[in-house]
């Protein structure tokens, strides 16, 4: 083997070092790893050299692609971003873990919050339309802010009581600290391109996936498929399993649309016979298109017969038109005749034309049929159609469709939906579930709490496992190592924190902040409001049932009673009852008195909800930085970064974390 490192510096001063390692035995496979570099200080030379170890012989990255991947912030950037972040969290993640249950019995609005419930709406809501309305001029605002030093926290939160006195720099400082305005994304088209390289990638456009799932459901699946597909043939893997599978849509649609195998593990045996039976279903809704397709393409053949037919009449034609321009008297008997009456000038000109473009293409004409035939099954799902019977007889049939037949016929093999029940942790054993475990993607949509920081941990401690690509959500269910720290565990790995810098800080968020870091900043944007009046309902109860019932705590939860009930007493009576408190103790009129009591400060909750809201992002960016550093933090990943895989008013869990491993 040979090793060739080149150095080139780009524009921005950043050194990009291309390792090359050709391998004599494959000779069509050249595997390139590209590492990029920033030129650092002193202070970061620790940091170079642990970069630089991956250059060592046999340490190569990802295979070679027409494009380079594009440059990912380093570690070292991304733990400066975390303390930054941190530094805010500090005095702002009160906000989060105060839980509107309590708003009213803990008075958190004055304990908190020292504005106007009126003046912290009226700033936040114009915010929030301006960010949605003007994306990038927000985003420049953000980064000249924090070019001058948006970390200036006392003019955010008052240094002695810590409540909230400025509700701007609060917006501003929230948005700076989003996923967004942290340039820690690789953008989605920009990583399409870099795996593709000039490849053509199969659009699939007769597929309409949102005839047999919801349309959330098909922005993700086609999103996620689209990228997974990609990383696929970029390392040449058919490969896939998909963790958390749930009803299948993503496991069947790769398998389906894309040709690849792939293992759909899901905890629930629920879940997997659905699964089974969708993919079923699935299948019958593929054959449709191979019915349909067969059916065009003998009717594309038909229609290109019956043209060549008429092209030759009127070569035939043309060519007498010839004979009568050349012999006059010829002309005149046509004439008279009537045989060219019919055709204007213009028109047999534009014959004439015609049959000139005929005969360029000419040597083409025996494969015209074939070749329109398969440009149109191009047009389909891969697998889904089978070249038509029509085109040549058996006997005569070329040696390269013979060939096309076979390989067709394997992928129909190996194009499989396996679904598997199994309970994923950290130190699943892959070998165990699937018998015939090959180099490998591993995926998740939506993978809900713990499950989306272990499939990073399966992901780097399998040598099968060659990328990941993980969309989590759910982080209220996420375990935390420091949450209770004085509470003896025996759990050894928690969902949060997974990086060395934050399990050194010890940090912990709070369930009710990561149950805040759930909420929907940008469907509240574009006018999906809060619940307000569900929320405030309940608070209002909390403090009926600690006053009137002498309870603090209840480990009972009131549910979905507010959309069963048509009026506050109506709602009060229900969840009364639902809690096992005797309701006939409450008279209609001290149930009415709460009401009138708390509704002139329904305000104050709406205007602490949206706090919460806002606030939220920053504590979803938390907890993917944690994930991010981790990946890098791995010795054998060549590349990681983030992608916003959708449209987050479609979606709010939009974010997939992606990672590449080195090839050996």
């Amino acid at each position: 083997m040979a090793h060739q490192p080149t150095h080139q510096k780009n524009a921005t001063g950043a050194v990009k070092i291309r390792h090359e390692t050709k391998t004599i035995n494959h000779p069509t496979r050249v595997q390139i790893g590209v590492l990029f570099i920033r030129s650092v200080t002193c202070d970061r030379a620790l940091a170079l050299r642990l970069r630089l170890r991956h250059l060592q012989p046999g340490r190569v990255s990802v295979m070679a692609a027409s494009f380079p991947l594009p440059v990912t912030q380093d570690l070292f950037t991304l733990r400066a971003t975390l303390q930054e972040l941190l530094q805010f969290l500090r005095k702002a993640l009160s906000i989060s873990n105060a839980h509107t249950v309590d708003f009213y019995t803990e008075s958190v609005w004055a304990e908190l919050v020292d504005l106007p419930p009126e003046t912290v709406l009226r700033v936040l809501r114009k915010a929030v339309a301006e960010a949605e309305a003007r994306p990038s001029e927000a985003r420049l605002l953000v980064e000249a802010e924090r070019q001058s030093g948006i970390t200036n926290f006392p003019k955010i939160f008052c240094e002695t009581s810590q409540k909230l006195v400025s509700v701007e720099a609060f917006a501003l400082a929230v948005r700076s600290y989003s996923v967004p305005n942290l340039g820690i994304c690789t953008p989605f088209e920009q990583l399409l391109t870099a795996l593709r390289g000039n490849k053509k990638q199969r659009t699939g456009e007769n597929v309409k996936p949102d005839e047999f799932m919801n349309l959330k459901k098909s922005h993700e699946v086609q999103a996620m498929s689209e990228l997974i597909s990609s990383i696929a043939d970029y390392y040449g893997i058919k490969q896939v399993i998909d963790l958390g599978s749930g009803k299948g849509y993503l496991s069947s649609f790769l398998s389906l649309k894309y040709g690849l195998k792939v293992y759909g593990i899901d905890s629930s045996n629920t879940n997997t016979h659905g699964a089974e039976e969708r993919n079923r279903k699935l299948k019958k809704h593929w054959k449709v298109y191979h019915t349909r397709s067969k059916l065009d393409v003998n009717g594309l053949a038909l229609k290109m017969a019956k043209e060549r037919k008429v092209q030759n009449e009127i070569k035939y034609k043309v060519d007498f038109d010839g004979m009568c321009n050349n012999n006059p008297a010829n002309q005149e008997k046509m004439s008279a005749s009537g045989f060219l009456s019919d055709f204007s000038d213009s028109l047999i000109s534009n014959i004439r034309t015609q049959m000139e473009n005929l005969h360029v293409y000419s040597h083409r004409e025996e494969n015209l049929c074939f070749e329109n035939a398969f440009a149109l099954i191009d047009l389909l799902p891969i697998n889904a159609i089978e070249p038509a019977s029509f085109q040549t007889p058996k006997r005569k049939m070329s040696e390269a469709n013979k060939e096309r037949r076979k390989l067709t016929s394997k992928s129909n093999e190996s194009n499989i939906y396996s679904p598997l029940t199994s309970f994923i942790t950290a130190d699943s054993e892959l070998h165990d579930i699937i018998k015939d475990l090959e180099d490998c993607l591993m995926v998740g949509l939506h993978t809900c709490g713990d499950l989306a920081p272990n499939t990073l941990r399966i992901f780097t401690s399998k040598s099968e496992i060659k990328g990941v690509c993980s969309v989590g959500c759910c982080y209220h269910l996420l375990s935390e190592e420091f949450e209770k720290p004085q509470k003896e565990s025996t759990q050894e790995k928690w969902g949060f924190p997974m990086c060395q810098y934050l399990k050194e800080e010890r940090w912990c968020c709070g369930r009710n902040a990561r149950m805040s870091a759930c909420l929907a900043l940008e469907r509240v944007a574009v006018g999906q409001g809060l619940p307000t009046e569900s929320l405030f309902y309940r608070a209002v109860l909390q403090d009926i049932i600690k006053e009137c019932y002498g309870i603090t705590k209840c480990d009972r939860h009131v549910g979905k009673i507010y959309s069963k009930s048509s009026s506050f007493l109506d709602y009060v009576r229900k969840s009364l009852k639902k809690l096992g408190l005797d309701e006939s103790k409450l008279p209609e009129r001290v149930i009415m008195d709460y009401y009138e009591k708390y509704k002139p400060r329904m305000n104050e909750l709406e205007a602490f909800n949206m706090l919460k809201v806002v606030l939220a992002p920053c504590i979803e960016t938390l907890i993917l930085l944690d994930r991010l550093c981790y990946l890098k933090e791995q010795e054998d990943i060549a590349w990681a970064t983030l992608v916003k895989l959708f449209d987050p008013v479609k979606s709010p869990r939009c974010y997939a974390i992606i990672a590449l491993k080195k090839q050996q």
